[in-house]
């Protein structure tokens, strides 16, 4: 499995972190949803809006980022205080809890 990592710092005068947790689940989630190799993904937020994305592909050629990708960012770049950041890793070690509010498959 194979981890891509984007860095973001959501621009909480324009947008709050709840409405751009929304704006992923209704708009970017379903499509990642489509996208073959795709295994989940991982949000995490300050309320000062520092954020990470993290989404889980079967193969490192999945993970890479793709035309589709740089789309989407360019598509909510409003949301944003800086250009987002991003990694691709190897995931070692996965032992995730259960997620209060996991977004329904």
């Amino acid at each position: 499995m194979f981890a891509r990592v984007t860095l973001v710092e959501i621009d909480t005068l324009r947008t709050s972190v709840d409405e751009a947790t929304a704006v992923f689940v209704d708009e970017v989630l379903p499509a990642l949803r489509a996208r073959p190799g795709f295994e989940g993904t991982l949000l995490l937020a300050t309320p000062e809006g520092m954020g990470m994305v993290v989404t889980f592909w079967e193969t490192e050629p999945a993970a890479a980022p793709d035309e589709a990708y740089s789309s989407t960012l360019e598509r909510y770049v409003t949301m944003f205080r800086a250009p987002p950041g991003r990694e691709s890793y190897r995931v070692t070690l996965a032992d995730l809890p259960r997620a209060p509010h996991a977004a329904a498959p």
